[in-house]
């Protein structure tokens, strides 16, 4: 074999190994080629066909949101009417939880925070409480500025997630007008939610924290409604998917009249205390004052730290003065009197010497003014509020006696108001009580005391009120309110059974103090005849409490009137007689002077004695 034939046999072997290699290259390239799209296509159909509701539910949360809407709550008005609480728009910012894994919302936390000026951690905070998967949009700050609204526009590159929208925010136009009354809103606290969840409400609600937005909650909060829209990749709302509208809550309308509150709030002044005006027919309630007092509009929003500090600063501005209880001093003289009266042990008649004290249990009790007065009926003492008259009264009562009808009164429970939260029951000292407080028995001296209204018996401006209301209305107790819903129809007092003569010389005597005893300060010649009783309490150093209660016209009354400045000093004669007549002002606003009334015969005689 020549060497040409030998490299010819060579290639043909080589090329008999080759043959089929390249399409053994192919078919290998097409098997793998075939397990890949196997694969792919497998776990394409899986996600399709096992996942594929799943997965369009994470779609749909990127691109739909739950945006709910509260509603605007029910409007307060006075009698006439006119709007106390309503509400107003305001702009509020929202976060959307599932904008961002939970990783990334550091730099939006910060910057917002430094926007809105609340601290990180509360804002974090919302967030965690909502869940970083929720699909509802959370509100973390309420009423901001028009200055932040624009900012949170221009950094909102740095703000994924963050959204502003208008909602309606409790405003209340005539600021700290009635504040106690009112009352104010504000968001949910965690315990509150916590509490209340079975009620309907969510993180972010806004409810009644006191007054009558607390005590009416359940007619002013409307019902909660929502949209569900689908944005696009900005964030920006493409379209409305779903509504339900809010309901707006109920308008509620109270029995106090605007015009006497302004001028009750004004008479009253800077003074710590409290002022009450009742209709004493019904107990409707007219005006109610208390000092110090708070603006409720701060709490519509977000109230800032420095506003914090300065309400701490005064003395107690949530304080309803108007339901705390205070030594009710001479005021109470006018239990003390019906309790005689009716014991039988007295008559209407009656003269008893007075002194300039009493030596009893061998404690002395000092008259007021210590010397006396000579002798006095009941009226008598009561227009110059003889104590040491009051004291030989008690002595010979019985402490059992003027309990049971300081009770009757309505002392030592509430009034049924409907503020019960912030209303006090005051207190009524008996043995039990002094023997499980105090660790001793009742002494003769502690209903001496209790007969001037002084002591451990404790009410409140409100249930002095109601004590004036008895002889005004002719011997009834009536239930205060300050809802004025179909009043006619409705039963509003209860009888004492008192006998007329009672009633009569008690009504007489009240009248008489302003005639010509210790509350001649509260007459005027422009107001129909006023009958009222002063008080002062004992100094405990820091100053006397005074009370001033009245009501008009003598005739036919329909306005009792209670002042009460704390801790004052001077008189009730010369300090509440005098904001007392302030008010009657107003509420007669004008009116022709009626007939000044009755006139005892027996002034001019006894007016000699003191």
């Amino acid at each position: 074999m020549t060497p040409i034939q030998s490299l010819s046999a060579a290639d043909s072997r080589s090329d008999a190994r080759t043959v089929g290699q390249r399409y053994r290259s192919v078919f290998l390239m097409l098997i793998i080629s075939l397990l890949l799209l196997g694969g792919l296509g497998g776990r394409l159909m899986f996600l399709q066909l096992v996942e594929g509701d799943r997965n369009r539910q994470l779609a749909e949360k990127n691109r739909i949101r739950l945006i709910p809407k509260l509603p605007e709550r029910g409007v307060i008005r006075d009698r006439k009417g006119r709007i106390l609480a309503g509400s107003r728009l305001s702009h509020s910012v929202f976060l959307w939880p599932l904008a961002r894994k939970k990783g990334e919302w550091g730099t939006t936390v910060q910057r917002l925070s430094q926007i809105l000026n609340v601290p990180e951690k509360v804002i974090l905070k919302r967030l965690e409480q909502a869940g970083y998967n929720s699909p509802f949009l959370v509100r973390v700050a309420r009423g901001i500025t028009p200055a932040q609204v624009t900012s949170i526009t221009e950094y909102a590159s740095e703000l994924e997630g963050v959204q502003v929208d208008a909602e309606a925010v409790r405003y209340y136009p005539n600021g700290d007008l009635a504040a106690h009354v009112l009352g104010y809103t504000g968001e949910l606290t965690d315990e509150e939610l916590e509490r209340r969840k079975g009620e309907g409400y969510r993180l972010g609600d806004v409810v009644g924290q006191m007054g009558i937005e607390l005590a009416f909650e359940n007619l002013l909060r409307g019902e909660r409604g929502g949209q569900q829209v689908e944005v696009d990749g900005a964030g920006q709302v493409v379209r409305i998917l779903g509504q339900k509208p809010t309901k707006a809550g109920q308008d509620v309308t109270l029995t106090l009249d605007l015009d006497l509150q302004k001028a009750a709030e004004k008479a009253l002044g800077n003074r710590k205390g409290a002022i009450v005006a009742i209709d004493p027919n019904n107990g409707a309630v007219l005006a109610m004052v208390s000092r110090p007092a708070f603006d409720p509009n701060l709490f519509s929003t977000r109230i800032t730290d420095a506003q914090w500090r300065q309400l701490q600063n005064a003395d107690h501005p949530f304080v309803n003065r108007a339901l705390q209880a205070f030594q009710p001093a001479s005021t109470y003289k006018i239990v003390t009197t019906v309790a005689a009266l009716e014991s039988g042990k007295y008559t209407p008649h009656t003269v008893l010497p007075t002194y300039p004290s009493l030596t009893i249990g061998g404690i002395v009790f000092n008259d007021w003014n210590r010397a006396g007065f000579g002798p006095l009926d009941f009226s008598g003492a009561m227009a110059w509020s003889s104590d040491t008259f009051f004291y030989q009264v008690a002595m010979t009562i019985g402490g059992e006696t003027l309990i049971d009808w300081t009770r009757r009164f309505g002392f030592g429970r509430k009034t049924g108001i409907e503020l019960d939260v912030e209303e006090s029951p005051g207190l009524v000292p008996d043995d039990a009580w002094k023997q499980k407080e105090l660790k001793e028995g009742w002494y003769l001296g502690d209903t001496v005391n209790m007969s001037i209204g002084q002591g451990y018996l404790l009410t409140s401006p409100l249930q002095v009120a109601v004590m004036f209301a008895v002889p005004a209305n002719g011997g009834f107790r009536v239930k205060p309110h300050l809802l004025k819903d179909n009043e006619e129809a409705k039963s509003w007092r209860d009888s004492l059974n008192l006998q007329p003569s009672t009633v009569e010389k008690l009504h007489r005597g009240l009248r008489e103090v302003v005639t010509y005893g210790t509350g001649g300060a509260v007459d005027d010649p422009n107001l129909p005849a006023i009958a009222g009783k002063s008080g002062t309490s004992e100094d405990m150093g820091d100053g006397s409490d005074t009370w001033f209660g009245a009501y008009a016209p003598f005739e036919k009354p329909e306005i009792v009137v209670i002042a009460f400045a704390e801790r004052s000093g001077g008189g009730g004669g010369s300090v509440g007689a005098p904001i007392v007549r302030q008010v009657l002002r107003a509420y007669f606003n004008g009116k022709k002077p009626q007939k000044q009334g009755y006139v005892p015969a027996a002034i001019s005689s006894v007016k000699q004695l003191y």
